[in-house]
């Protein structure tokens, strides 16, 4: 069913969408500092959707809308995704969030380096630029062999925008047939199943204090996802991908406040540029007529 533009209230949507998921990040981090290991935190926050989305959906009698031919395609989507997810959270928990928040928006990057090299298409002056001037932020970022930050943090915040590009073409491969619903319920089941035979190494008693931690990874990554597509109903992704930025100001405030982490210079000099970067092959992009192609950060998580 189409919906009336309404790009005010998509943007609204997305904003409370990248709001839970930064704090989704906030509490991966949190979570994990208390003893939590990274498997246990994996399996939550992909069985916690499972259940909400399976009794909403039994409740409003659209089971049935789950009903798919290409559970192989979305259990690709899901080893892609879960692989995302992993490299995100390692890298929220090792890097302050600020940090690992900003390398995350390299996803546009690699989705145009992509592009050209495996689909040959063709990519102008305007995204090339935009592609070098976004890599130059990471270096100022990581100060490669001034070591102010994790290189193996670092490792994994690159590898989690390098792996949601491609998350990001399988998404609009699935949705030319499934439905954003089934997407995001079929993505948490296969991920919970991959998550599930680490359960039994990694899982050990935990007071009502961290398992209400994990309710709140669990939940606020489903309502986070569930508001970042709900937005795409009333706007264009080009519209509202530019709130997935604000991220960066959510996470640096969540840092503050509970790690009393201020970033460095470096990272205020190299975050602007990589977002720049994003903005500008958003905006070329939607030029182009190439909407569905713009691909998220918060696409695997």
């Amino acid at each position: 069913m189409e919906h009336a533009q309404r790009p005010i209230l998509a943007l609204v949507l997305r904003l409370a969408g990248v709001v839970l998921m930064s704090t989704l990040f906030m509490l991966v981090k949190f979570t994990g500092e208390s003893g939590i290991a990274l498997p246990e935190l994996m399996f939550w926050r992909q069985a916690v959707p499972v259940a909400v989305l399976a009794g909403w959906l039994a409740v409003t009698g659209r089971l049935g809308t789950l009903r798919t031919g290409r559970l192989g395609s979305h259990a690709s989507r899901a080893v892609t995704g879960t692989l995302g997810m992993l490299c995100g959270f390692a890298a929220s928990i090792m890097l302050p969030l600020a940090e690992a928040t900003t390398l995350g928006f390299t996803t546009p990057l690699f989705a145009v380096v992509m592009s050209a090299l495996f689909l040959r298409e063709h990519v102008g002056p305007w995204r090339w630029t935009a592609v070098a001037l976004g890599f130059a932020g990471v270096i100022v970022i990581a100060q490669p062999g001034h070591q102010p930050i994790s290189i193996l943090g670092a490792a994994a915040g690159l590898c989690a925008g390098l792996v949601v590009a491609v998350v990001s073409f399988q998404i609009r491969d699935l949705s030319r047939s499934e439905s954003p619903t089934s997407i995001v319920f079929y993505f948490s089941l296969f991920g919970s199943l991959l998550a599930a035979p680490f359960l039994p190494f990694y899982t050990g008693a935990h007071s009502a204090w961290q398992w209400l931690l994990l309710l709140g990874v669990g939940l606020s990554g489903t309502l986070g996802q569930l508001l970042i597509t709900a937005a795409l109903r009333y706007g264009s992704v080009a519209t509202v991908i530019v709130m997935d930025y604000s991220a960066l100001a959510w996470t640096m405030l969540y840092g503050w406040l509970i790690w009393d982490h201020v970033p460095p210079l470096a990272t205020w000099l190299g975050a602007p540029a990589i977002i720049a970067a994003g903005l500008v092959i958003a905006w070329r992009e939607r030029r182009l007529a190439k909407e569905p192609s713009l691909p998220s950060a918060l696409d695997a998580d």
